[in-house]
């Protein structure tokens, strides 16, 4: 039986407080409908909820993958024959690159609540991205599978 799955996938998922921050939200929002009655203030707890639900989880879902020829990285999916090497950055450099090292032209797949990131140089000569930076709370495997697949 052959396995498909791919040598790498990660989701940035937003963090457990996020998902408390919700509740916050629905609990604002019912506390601004409450002079209207009781039923306005149950609508705004729970629409105040989903929707604060639904923005969360829509910020969370953006992935990582490493499939066949191609790095795809949330919406972009690039061929690893256009990535030169990769860098793992720790928390205090990711911080630096996503900041005051920051190139303007760089594709950037940030989640600022992922410490950690992985740079990547862009070697093809018609595109004009340096590197792309990538959070993720893996980066060692990230470039390990990134090299794997160069490599094979």
């Amino acid at each position: 039986m052959q396995h498909t799955s791919a040598p790498y996938e990660e989701r940035l998922t937003a963090p457990r407080s996020w998902w408390f921050a919700c509740l916050l939200v629905g609990v604002a929002m019912a506390l601004t409908l409450l002079p209207f009655g009781t039923l306005p203030l149950l609508g705004g707890l729970v629409g105040g909820t989903a929707v604060a639900a639904v923005v969360t989880s829509s910020y969370g879902s953006v992935r990582i993958r490493v499939v066949g020829d191609s790095l795809v990285a949330g919406e972009a999916r690039i061929p690893l024959s256009a990535l030169g090497g990769a860098h793992v950055l720790d928390p205090e450099e990711a911080r630096a690159w996503r900041s005051y090292k920051a190139d303007p032209r760089a594709f950037m797949l940030l989640r600022a609540y992922v410490p950690t990131a992985l740079r990547v140089e862009v070697v093809d000569p018609e595109d004009p991205t340096p590197y792309l930076y990538l959070s993720t709370r893996e980066p060692e495997r990230l470039a390990a599978a990134l090299k794997a697949v160069r490599t094979a």
